[in-house]
C-alpha cells in the first residue's frame, strides 16, 4: 500500500495505542465479509464491547449523541478487526471506498452525520488519506438486538497480478 518510509495502518494502530478486538462471528445466515475482485464488502457491524455486550437504545432518546459517537467508533474497531482477520493485515487495504452508517433514532433526530463521524474519524486516523471515503449516514426506526448504530464498509485491497507466460 505504501512505500517503505510511510506509516502503515498497522503501525498507526500501534502509535495510537489501539488494540483491535477479536473479529465478530455472524449472528445469522450470512458471512461477515465478501471479496469480489479487489473490493471487500463487510456485513453490518454493531457496537459490540469487549465483554460481549452491545451499546443499545435510540439515539436522542435513550443515548446522547456523544455516547452514540463513541459507539460508532467501537463499531469501527470491530470493522477493522474483521478486515484484519480477512486480510491478515490492514496494510493490504489500498483505500476505504464507502461507509454506510445507520443510526437507531427517533423520527425527529437529525445528527446522523455527527454520530457516524465516530467511525469515519477512526478510519481516517488509521488509514490517513487512503481512509477518506464516500459515506451515507441515515436514521432508522430500529436495528438488530436494539443496537444504536450499525455500520458497513467497502474497501479496496492491494492486488498483486501474476505474470502469465
Amino acid at each position: 500500500m505504501t512505500d517503505d518510509n510511510a506509516t502503515t495502518p498497522e503501525r498507526r494502530l500501534r502509535e495510537l495505542g489501539i488494540e483491535l478486538p477479536a473479529a465478530s462471528k455472524p449472528a445469522g445466515s450470512y458471512v461477515t465479509v465478501v471479496r469480489t475482485g479487489s473490493l471487500l464488502y463487510t456485513s453490518g457491524h454493531g457496537p459490540t464491547l469487549p465483554d460481549g455486550s452491545s451499546v443499545t437504545g435510540k439515539v436522542g432518546v435513550d443515548i446522547d449523541v456523544d455516547r452514540a459517537c463513541d459507539a460508532a467508533r467501537t463499531t469501527g474497531l470491530n470493522l477493522l478487526a474483521t478486515l484484519r482477520a480477512e486480510l491478515g493485515t490492514l496494510d493490504h487495504v489500498a483505500r476505504v471506498v464507502k461507509v454506510l452508517g445507520m443510526v437507531n433514532c427517533s423520527p425527529d433526530f437529525t445528527q446522523h452525520p455527527r454520530v457516524i463521524n465516530g467511525c469515519s474519524d477512526l478510519i481516517v486516523s488509521v488509514f490517513g488519506d487512503a481512509g477518506r471515503h464516500a459515506r451515507s449516514a441515515v436514521g432508522v426506526s430500529s436495528l438488530p438486538f436494539g443496537i444504536c448504530v450499525e455500520i458497513e464498509v467497502i474497501v479496496e485491497v492491494v492486488v498483486k497480478h501474476a505474470v502469465l507466460l
